[in-house]
């Protein structure tokens, strides 16, 4: 009987995905290779058949993210699509890349905190990560006012704002699984571009409420002499 032939290709994916939960569950310093074969049931030197070490499994696991990444925002080079509908592509095209990959998201969200801590690298850049999807966003908007959607005058700032809200969408979904990261992309695209439109000005920011003039007691009563808040107190 003939050996069973085992496909490399799918094998290593088997094994990158595996390490990836343990990554996640445990933490990427107190994970060993012997985890992440009996994650993948499998024996220990299968595992170096496909990955020289751990940090050869985490390199490659970010290598598959980064060419994901490369793929949404290839979303903003499409002919003959507006600028908004593409925009829109772009951040539905992220948010469900993200909500895809929740342990590598975790993973790669706990490396950088660490990394900060300690002062080590970051087996992803994040600021370069963050300024291709700043500078693609910004890119859209510009595109947008030129074609008549959005009010003129409008890049960078606007396009950190609209890339700050994936992310605060991403780490409450971190924290609090219950949030519907994947179904919230409409809903940044939506809330982001409100105050963007060209057939309206930006809604003017809610005044501050007036600080409460302090109210000194002058009778002769009790509180003579005491300073009052505005409830009395």
């Amino acid at each position: 009987m003939a050996p069973k032939r085992v496909d490399r290709s799918a094998r290593r994916e088997e094994i990158l995905s595996a390490a990836v939960r343990v990554f996640a569950r445990q933490g990427f310093a107190a994970t060993r290779i012997e985890d992440v074969a009996a994650e993948a049931g499998i024996a220990k030197g299968s595992v170096y058949l496909s990955f020289s070490s751990r940090d050869d499994l985490l390199a490659a696991a970010f290598a598959r993210l980064a060419d994901r990444s490369a793929g949404v925002l290839g979303h903003t080079t499409a002919e003959g699509v507006p600028a908004v509908e593409r925009l829109t592509r772009l951040v539905r095209s992220a948010v469900a890349m993200l909500a895809d990959e929740p342990e590598l998201t975790r993973v790669m969200v706990d490396l950088w905190a660490a990394g900060r801590h300690r002062g080590d690298a970051a087996p992803l850049d994040m600021a370069t990560v963050y300024r291709e999807y700043r500078g693609a966003v910004a890119g859209l908007l510009r595109e947008a006012a030129g074609e008549g959607d959005l009010r003129p005058g409008i890049g960078e700032p606007e396009a950190t704002v609209v890339v700050g809200a994936i992310e605060g969408c991403l780490v409450q979904w971190l924290m609090d699984p219950a949030v519907p990261l994947a179904g919230l992309a409409d809903t940044v695209v939506g809330v982001c571009l409100s105050g963007l439109r060209s057939d309206g000005a930006a809604s003017p920011p809610c005044p501050l409420p007036a600080a409460p003039v302090p109210v000194t007691d002058t009778g002769n009563g009790p509180g003579a002499g005491r300073t009052q808040g505005p409830s009395g107190a």
